[in-house]
């Protein structure tokens, strides 16, 4: 159950090392969150980062999962929530993909897609089940300023976190009433190691800034968290912009 504050005492990271799921989890832990599961594809990197959570007091376990094997997700998450109640799911996986590639190569595009939206989906919905089963907890959604109007650039990746959403959307209204909550988060672009080497675009933010985002808008019970907060006024306006002048702002 979450504290008196509403900080969640248990964790589950869909996309186990996510920088800024992982960002997340650390202040998370140092307002007394005690259970961590850490679930992506077996690897050192996610090995290291149970580790380093565990440095931090809390307990934390790895669980393999793979976002593609949508036929996995009830058995490996379900199987989590038999093991105790959890607070808080964040799902934080996903690929940028290489949009020049994608687009010569339909099957890479697929991948892109099937990884941020139809992966999503099932884990979502899976996760949702289980928490309204529960009677409460959070669902916290990794969305992107990319999927608010497609653009030329990116309109791959953009294309699959605009479904994705509009799936959490619409999920957080079917949940309301039950007890849990869902919480979409549409950062800017985050200098991150997915996007090491690109050109960085305005209003650029950090791992860092978005898990404080996060751990804010857990505590207002937010529905929609930007980050930063002025890129709401920034899309609101680009996203009424007509097509023909839209193709000529810069694309990044």
């Amino acid at each position: 159950m979450k504290d008196a504050f509403g900080a969640p005492q248990s964790l589950l990271v869909l996309g186990g090392t996510s920088e800024i799921g992982l960002a997340t989890a650390r202040r998370l832990i140092a307002r007394r969150t005690r259970t961590v599961r850490l679930a992506g594809r077996p690897s050192p990197a996610l090995e290291r980062a149970a580790a380093e959570l565990r440095e931090l007091g809390a307990d934390v376990r790895t669980v393999a999962f793979d976002a593609l094997d949508s036929a996995s997700h009830e058995e490996v998450l379900g199987k989590l929530f038999t093991e105790g109640d959890i607070d808080m799911v964040l799902l934080a996986f996903g690929v940028l993909g290489d949009q020049a590639r994608d687009e010569e190569e339909p099957l890479s595009a697929v991948r892109v897609a099937q990884t941020n939206y139809t992966g999503a989906v099932s884990a979502g919905l899976v996760c949702a089940g289980a928490l309204q089963a529960q009677g409460h907890g959070s669902l916290v959604v990794l969305s992107a300023v990319a999927g608010e109007r497609a653009r030329r650039a990116d309109f791959i990746y953009g294309s699959s976190k605009a479904g994705l959403d509009a799936f959490a959307q619409g999920l957080g209204d079917a949940l309301h009433g039950t007890g849990v909550h869902v919480m979409v988060v549409r950062p800017g672009f985050v200098r991150s190691r997915m996007t090491a080497g690109r050109e960085e675009a305005p209003l650029a933010t950090t791992p860092g800034a978005v898990a404080d985002a996060i751990v804010t808008g857990l505590r207002r019970r937010s529905e929609t968290v930007w980050v930063p907060g002025a890129l709401r006024v920034v899309m609101s306006a680009l996203r009424h912009v007509p097509r023909p002048l839209f193709r000529r702002l810069p694309v990044r």
